[in-house]
């Protein structure tokens, strides 16, 4: 009897450390399970803050879709007038002001510095004469110039559309934003919004009715800083 009771003793205790070990286990899993679960939450809370970050940043976000923003074709033009430099400083101090074939200019005369450090945005107040802003477009830069008939809330878009395109490798922060001054001619009926850039070879412009980052992209990606006729200048 001593001995029946001792071996039904012993397999209790086996019965007990076996449940025990079960029941350690089962919480080992839900610890483990819980801890992948959070890793999965915090994972995907940081992948969509990442991707909602960049989002932000990236220029198609602002403004309308390019379809919607009644741009014309982009027009290419033979430019000339590299290295001719106008106005104090140089050989024709009394050029004051260019007459600039195309509106808005992509190319031509300019004054002997370019805007260097430039701003990436510039009002009626600020902007610098255009025959410096010209001579940055030598440099590579893309210029897009907003009309007095632009709406505010769009100058505002291009504010900040201003500071996102300057971050894209294609530009290599060469891009402004500047208030156009009339007194260089109108705008289109219907255009608002003008880019230029001085490649190479071949000067683009393009026309649109209202901002929008998609087709702003599209221009600077199509026609990179890289692309100038002195691109490795400030």
């Amino acid at each position: 009897m001593a001995k029946t009771a001792e071996k039904n003793r012993k397999a209790r205790v086996e019965e007990m450390r076996k449940a025990q070990v079960a029941a350690e286990r089962r919480r080992t899993i839900l610890v483990v399970g819980a801890a992948v679960v959070a890793v999965i939450v915090l994972a995907a809370v940081v992948f969509k803050v990442v991707r909602d970050a960049q989002a932000e940043k990236d220029p198609v976000s602002i403004g309308v879709t390019a379809a919607a923003a009644s741009c014309d074709a982009v027009t290419n033009d033979k430019p000339n007038g590299q290295q001719v430099h106008v106005g104090p400083q140089t050989d024709k101090p009394d050029v004051t002001k260019v007459k600039y074939t195309t509106v808005p200019p992509a190319f031509g005369e300019h004054f002997v510095s370019p805007a260097y450090p430039s701003l990436p945005f510039y009002t009626n107040d600020d902007r610098p004469h255009m025959e410096t802003l010209v001579h940055n477009l030598e440099h590579g830069y893309t210029l897009l110039w907003y009309t007095s008939s632009t709406p505010q809330a769009q100058v505002d878009q291009l504010k900040k559309l201003a500071d996102n395109v300057r971050a894209m490798p294609e530009t290599g922060g060469k891009f402004i934003v500047s208030a156009w001054d009339d007194s260089y001619g109108a705008f289109p009926a219907g255009k608002t919004i003008g880019m230029s850039h001085w490649g190479a070879s071949t000067a683009h412009r393009q026309l649109c009715g209202t901002v929008s980052g998609e087709a702003v992209k599209a221009f600077v990606t199509a026609y990179p800083a890289t692309d100038a006729p002195e691109p490795n200048a400030a």
